[in-house]
């Protein structure tokens, strides 16, 4: 059977749901689990119906996310879990202690003000870990923990039909590969991806929605790229996630395989 080989180089993680993307130079990864401190955390809009003492999945538009709200690209923002301290910048740098109720509220407040929020009340800073808001969490348990992985080749061919460069921080991916043929991840359902002693079994393709428009220099809506994606390939699929099979731990430059 032919191998593809490919190299890691980028991880990301998303400490709160919809805002900014941290980057790790390394992660230990556990088998069944997804990135440590991803998306534990989110903005839950008014009447979202999230209860924290009985955590169930809820479809994305119940959070402050891109897809409703463009204007997040443009808050640059970090979550130190450690501290619970949340650090917005938009022309000023704030910073904010989650761990406090105030600082809650005062958060909220802020990203209601700042995104002029339509809803009648400000969001609530959620959490209820291990629950994850990931977006697919509402497929399954092990859905929510999956880890997205995207093939940069297929972002390159994508730029090329459309003559635009496209920047792969558009997916928000955990894991960022190179050296696959573009789109051989997307018919590798099933199959698994080695990355050292880490095995990720393909689960899914990730099928993108209007979140992937916004560019994340700009914070504008500039790519219609869910109905450029149907338009070209047929499809809105961009991406794969995948569950750990077997864990340890990852770091930039860490090459691997897929099995074709």
């Amino acid at each position: 059977m032919a191998e593809a080989q490919l190299t890691l180089t980028r991880l990301n993680r998303f400490p709160v749901k919809g805002l900014s993307a941290e980057q790790l130079e390394t992660v230990t990864l556990d088998a069944g689990q997804g990135i440590p401190g991803d998306r534990f955390f989110g903005f839950a809009r008014h009447g979202s119906g999230f209860d924290p003492q009985n955590p169930q999945p809820l479809p994305k538009d119940r959070f402050v996310v891109l897809a409703n709200q463009a204007a997040l690209a443009g808050l640059k923002t970090r979550f130190d879990p450690q501290t619970n301290t949340l650090e917005i910048q938009s022309g000023q740098s704030r910073q904010f202690d989650m761990g406090s109720s105030e600082g809650r509220d005062a958060a909220a407040l802020y990203l209601y003000e700042t995104l002029a929020l339509s809803d009648p009340e400000p969001p609530t800073f959620v959490s209820a870990t291990p629950h994850r808001f990931t977006d697919v969490s509402v497929v399954s348990s092990q859905m929510m923990n999956a880890v997205s992985v995207l093939n940069l080749a297929s972002v390159r061919a994508v730029g090329e039909k459309l003559d635009v460069e496209i920047d792969p921080a558009r997916f928000r991916a955990n894991l960022e590969i190179d050296g696959l043929p573009p789109f051989v991840e997307l018919d590798s359902v099933g199959s698994t991806l080695h990355l050292g002693d880490v095995a990720l079994r393909i689960l899914a393709r990730t099928k993108r929605c209007a979140a992937t428009e916004v560019n994340p220099d700009t914070a504008e809506r500039d790519l219609k790229l869910p109905y450029l994606l149907r338009k070209e390939l047929g499809h809105m699929d961009m991406g794969i996630y995948a569950e750990v099979l077997s864990g340890g731990t990852l770091g930039i430059g860490q090459t691997g395989h897929l099995a074709l």
